[in-house]
């Protein structure tokens, strides 16, 4: 979880605020803002998961972010 979160940190603040905030939940089938997460590795190519919760209805949400 310590190399995520030094990869999430690398994404510029008004970049990751984008990412946060959209979000799809299958739940509410619409775009969401995502709480409560956490921050893991993914991949091969250093790609992060930020999963959590759905700030509207709660239902588990996951937002895939790929790294160049």
């Amino acid at each position: 979880m310590k190399k995520a979160q030094e990869l999430w940190n690398q994404i510029p603040e008004w970049a990751r605020e984008k990412l946060i905030h959209n979000v799809f939940c299958t739940s509410c089938s619409g775009v969401t803002t995502i709480i409560d997460y956490e921050i893991e590795m993914a991949g091969f190519r250093e790609d992060i998961v930020l999963r959590g919760k759905c700030q509207k209805c709660g239902h588990e949400v996951a937002r895939y972010i790929e790294r160049d």
